[in-house]
């Protein structure tokens, strides 16, 4: 074989190995990207580099499946729902108390999945494997606690607290209780954690009473309207519905309801 053939082949070779390398860079990239989302970005934002950002977040994925990451049974999901339920009751009348039992909850089933509990920097970085959906929620949740610890937080903000708390709670418990006592899918909870599609008249704290009319976690700051049953701004026809769906960084508008006599 010629010298130049020999070249001309290494060349090739060379040349293909690029391709290969570039196409496992970019496909990996475009993983890292979904699995993460806008955490992606924060840590790119952060490292200044999507290579070391990248080099993060894949060791933050062989960190996990390291792990023992368990999902909860179903006597747990339940157990944890119906707590969440109490403390939710409890923010009517001492709402930085439920804000603190509130993030106690969270990182107690954050424990029983099986995450270390090694730090909060730590601890959101384990999350963001699975739960990078929530994550930001769980931050900003965080971020007011820590204003409730110097008492510069106001009822608003105790709302926000509960509201993105029960984001992340929602995501690791994956399910709630259903009517029949089994467990429905992570979709089928509903924001106050009781289960979507069983009728708010019915619902019940702990299975053995009613609950509040209207939550006080998810009424409408500015209070209802005057002129109709609905909070100011509700869609009468979506307040009606107990399976609308609600963002999870957004109060759910209920409607007034009477009380049983």
């Amino acid at each position: 074989m010629s010298t130049g053939a020999l070249v001309a082949i290494i060349v090739v070779v060379i040349v293909v190995a690029a391709v290969v390398i570039v196409a496992m860079a970019a496909a990996r990239r475009r993983r890292l990207q979904r699995r993460f989302g806008p955490e992606y970005d924060r840590v790119v934002g952060e490292r200044g580099s999507q290579l070391k950002a990248e080099s993060e977040l894949a060791g933050r994925e062989r960190r996990i499946r390291s792990l023992e990451i368990r999902p909860l049974g179903d006597t747990a999901r339940a157990n944890y729902a119906s707590s969440w339920r109490t403390i939710q009751e409890q923010f009517v009348d001492q709402p930085e108390n439920a804000v603190v039992k509130a993030q106690a909850l969270v990182t107690t089933v954050m424990k029983d999945r099986g995450y270390p509990l090694e730090g909060h920097d730590q601890m959101l970085a384990d999350l963001s494997v699975e739960h990078a959906g929530t994550l930001e929620q769980y931050r900003l949740a965080h971020t007011i606690s820590q204003s409730v610890a110097r008492g510069q937080a106001s009822t608003e903000d105790l709302r926000q607290a509960m509201i993105k708390y029960r984001a992340l709670f929602s995501d690791l418990l994956g399910g709630a209780v259903a009517p029949d006592g089994g467990m429905a899918a992570r979709d089928d909870v509903a924001p106050d954690g009781d289960l979507a599609g069983r009728s708010a008249e019915t619902r019940t704290a702990g299975g053995t009473g009613p609950t509040a009319e209207v939550s006080a976690l998810d009424a409408d700051p500015a209070g209802p309207d005057p002129g109709g049953p609905y909070p100011a701004g509700a869609d009468p026809a979506a307040a009606g519905s107990a399976t609308a769906a609600v963002p999870a960084d957004e109060p759910r508008q209920a409607p007034a309801r009477r009380r049983r006599r």
